[in-house]
This record gives C-alpha cells, sequence and structure tokens, in this order.
C-alpha cells in the first residue's frame, strides 16, 4: 500500500468537512419545515418534497463521515463508498436541476392561468377569493393584472397596508374600505398579484438550480480528491529485500595495518 500525499489528504478532509456541515444544516431545515408546515392544510402536497430533503440532507451527512473515516484510516472500501454515493447525488441533483429548468415554463403557465381565471374578481368563486386574499396578504399586492381597479366598490380588506411603504397608495374615496376609517386616508397596495408571484416563483427555481449546480461542483471536487487518494494507496513502493543467512561465508578482506601500528 502506497503513502498518501499529507497535502492531498489535507485538501479531502477540508472538502468533506464542508459538506458535512451543509449537510447538518439541510438536515436542521428540513426537521424546522416540517415542525413548522405540520399543521398546515396542504402538508401532505409537501410530504413528497419534505422526505426527499430528508434523504438527500442525511446522505449529504453519512457519506462525508465515511470519506473522513476512510481518508484518516487510509481505509479503501471507506473511500469506495464515499465515491459510488457522491457520484450517485450528483447525477441525481443533476437530473433534478435539468427536471427544474424543463418545468419552470409550466409551473408559471399553470399558475397564470389559474389567477387569470379569477377575473373578473367580482364573479370568482369564494374559493378563489380565499386564494388571491390569501396571496395579497403575503405577497402584499392587490388584484391580479390592473391592481386594486379589478375590485371596483368593494376592495377587500387585505389589500390594506400595514405600514408606510412605496408600494402603497391611497385607496379611492369612492370605495367601501372608506366606510372603516373617519376621515383619514386608507393606504393598499398598488402593485396587482400576478407579476409578483411569477417574479418569486422564477427566483425561487433560480435559487434552487443555484444552490444545486454548487453542490454538485462540490461533490465532484470531493470524487476527484477521493480517487487521487485511491489511486495512491494503490500504488506498491519497491523496497530492497535484504536476506540473512548462517552459511554465509567469511569475506576475503586484507589487513590495512597490523594491530602494533596503531598503538
Amino acid at each position: 500500500m502506497g503513502k498518501v500525499n499529507i497535502w492531498l489528504k489535507r485538501s479531502f478532509i477540508i472538502v468533506t468537512s464542508l459538506m458535512a456541515m451543509i449537510g447538518a444544516l439541510m438536515l436542521a431545515g428540513t426537521l424546522f419545515s416540517h415542525g413548522h408546515y405540520h399543521q398546515d392544510e396542504q402538508f401532505e402536497d409537501m410530504l413528497v418534497g419534505i422526505n426527499t430533503m430528508y434523504a438527500l440532507s442525511i446522505t449529504t451527512l453519512i457519506l462525508p463521515i465515511i470519506g473522513l473515516y476512510g481518508a484518516c484510516k487510509e481505509k479503501r472500501w471507506g473511500l469506495i463508498v464515499f465515491t459510488v454515493g457522491k457520484i450517485l447525488g450528483s447525477l441525481f441533483v443533476l437530473y433534478m436541476t435539468i427536471h427544474v429548468l424543463i418545468v419552470r415554463p409550466m409551473v408559471i403557465k399553470i399558475v397564470s392561468k389559474l389567477y387569470l381565471s379569477m377575473q373578473p374578481i367580482s364573479n370568482a368563486s369564494e374559493i378563489d377569493l380565499k386564494i388571491l386574499q390569501k396571496t395579497q396578504i403575503e405577497m402584499e399586492c392587490c388584484g391580479v393584472q390592473q391592481g386594486y381597479m379589478e375590485w371596483g366598490y368593494n376592495i377587500s380588506e387585505s389589500c390594506l397596508c400595514n405600514g408606510i411603504s412605496a408600494n402603497c397608495v391611497e385607496a379611492p374615496t369612492n370605495s367601501s374600505l372608506f366606510q372603516l376609517a373617519e376621515d383619514m386616508p386608507v393606504m393598499i397596495y398598488k402593485e396587482p398579484c400576478l407579476p409578483i408571484l411569477i417574479s418569486h416563483i422564477n427566483l425561487a427555481m433560480r435559487v434552487v438550480v443555484g444552490v444545486s449546480m454548487g453542490l454538485t461542483s462540490l461533490w465532484t471536487l470531493s470524487c476527484v480528491l477521493s480517487i487521487a487518494i485511491l489511486c495512491q494507496l494503490r500504488e506498491k513502493k519497491d523496497t530492497l529485500v535484504v536476506a540473512y543467512s548462517r552459511e554465509a561465508k567469511t569475506g576475503n578482506y586484507a589487513v590495512l595495518a597490523e594491530p602494533a601500528e596503531l598503538t
């Protein structure tokens, strides 16, 4: 078994330790999300994504531990398990990244179709109104495409601004919201919801793609370092074999000086 270069081993340990910390943070974030959305009505729809994050974060945490053990103890099986696992993980993440890029236009199209079907708002169903009002509160917007004007006289209270913001305008004096105020201006959100929602979807998918590509690059680097260590462990060192025999004869040596001459 060959000797591993110390700088190669240290580089692998640093990269793998960073991956283990990322895996621990991913696991903590998944646990927090699981607890936060546990009571949500749409929790069952999120369950597949949460379970996927559990599998990905646990794998990202366990494989670096195995790789660190293999590098520190110079165990080939640990490095092989780490390398194979990371290669498979990189292929899975790469597949998911391509899948996100493919479905992004479809997701935007579906969301746009859903919200555009709410127009005109005066004829929207109660379920659609609840969805729109929840979106208006969360996104700090009003209306679908044309802002608060789509509500007409009965502007929803979910359009009310919570504070002073550049996204707020004074509501029309002939709207129902002025019944809630006594000679005080009523501020509502001026931006429509659909453009903001599409912008959030694009941003979220760009973040997912960026994080996925970063993880894939880090995993690829760790695989290269692991393979380099495995190659060095496979190298055989040429050692000089010294044989000893009791039957070895005394060599023919010449006396250089008499013992008396040395005194």
